[in-house]
């Protein structure tokens, strides 16, 4: 009984690899480069503390430089946002493939 459960599983192993077709090496390549363009975009954030700190001892940013800060901040939490989605959108495919 054993030998034929190891038989059947070394085929199901054996279709499984046949299986892993360019679509699922295309999705699974998308994911890994998604989650380092989280990683890449998280780290390249400035914390929240950063704005309180600066204030308080009185930095010397002038309205401008502030205005262009916070675009940026905007810029790459938007972007935040839209590799997350993808990565777990990316996720899910590759669950049901």
């Amino acid at each position: 009984m054993y030998d034929i459960l190891q038989k059947l599983s070394n085929e199901h192993y054996a279709k499984g690899l046949k299986y892993m077709s360019g679509l699922t090496i295309f999705f699974t390549i998308l994911q890994v480069l998604s989650g380092l363009a989280v990683t890449v975009i998280v780290l390249m954030q400035s914390g929240k503390s950063a704005g309180l700190s600066g204030s308080i001892s009185g930095g010397a940013e002038t309205f401008l430089s502030k205005g262009q800060a916070k675009t940026l901040d905007a810029k790459l939490a938007k972007a935040t946002k839209w590799f997350a989605l993808a990565f777990v959108i990316l996720t899910l495919i590759l669950n049901l493939i």
